[in-house]
């Protein structure tokens, strides 16, 4: 087994394997999917050398980046927890009964998890250390303006953790992109990086870092239709997964 990034892909699908609960017409649904899906981000950050884990469905089935508990997840209270009941604007999107909850967590949210834990477990007891890399992308302008109305959107932002990313793994991935002629904040306008929960907070050896792309830098204006600087910008990520293997 070699040492390898683990990067965690859970927004690029599109595919919604069950349609139960679902109450917006097509149109509504796919301008959803328009809006938060993160495209292209299994090609961008692609690495065969790498450990790849993307999400097999869409966000808007199935979130696995947010906590399952709605109690722990601050989206939930916009209805766009785990399984998604409200779009963008507000409206319902997704009746979920505590049944279709249970099934969807059961047989895909958990899945997941277990799958990511499985992996950096393996890194742990190889190697002693795993790294993530949680890759996404987000729109310059915000779907969700009454969280982000007053932020700047960046070409980068980096999202961190306190107790999982490392000051020096931070520095030198703003120096990285910096360096290119790219803008990068921190935890801004998205904050925090995945970690399983079997050693959040607990294992400072399981290490953590988000990468956001700014949808500007590879997309044509509100399309998913892909731009003239679309390689560009994926050999410069490409090339970051590289030069991170060796801080």
């Amino acid at each position: 087994m070699k040492k390898s990034l683990i990067l965690h892909i859970p927004h690029a699908s599109t595919f919604i394997p069950n349609t139960e609960g679902f109450v917006v017409d097509a149109d509504t649904l796919n301008l959803e999917m328009l809006k938060l899906t993160d495209w292209y981000t299994d090609d961008i950050f692609y690495s065969a050398a790498d450990t790849m884990i993307a999400t097999p469905f869409s966000r808007i089935f199935c979130d696995v980046e947010r906590f399952a508990d709605d109690t722990q997840e601050p989206m939930a209270s916009y209805g766009m927890g785990a399984l998604y009941q409200k779009t963008c604007t507000g409206e319902t999107l997704r009746i979920i009964t505590p049944e279709l909850k249970q099934q969807i967590m059961t047989e895909y949210y958990q899945p997941h998890h277990n799958r990511l834990t499985e992996i950096v477990q393996q890194q742990l007891d190889v190697f002693g250390s795993a790294l993530i890399v949680d890759c996404h992308s987000f729109p310059d302008n915000p779907f969700l303006p009454f969280l982000y109305q007053n932020v700047e959107q960046p070409d980068f932002c980096i999202g961190t953790d306190l107790f999982h990313t490392p000051q020096n793994l931070i520095n030198q991935t703003i120096a990285y992109f910096q360096q290119a002629g790219f803008s990068v904040a921190i935890n801004e306008p998205y904050n925090g990086t995945l970690v399983p929960m079997s050693y959040y907070q607990s294992n400072p050896n399981v290490q953590s870092i988000m990468i956001e792309i700014n949808r500007k830098l590879y997309l044509k204006e509100n399309s998913n239709e892909k731009s003239e600087w679309y390689e560009i910008l994926k050999s410069l990520v490409n090339y970051y997964l590289l030069v991170l293997k060796t801080w």
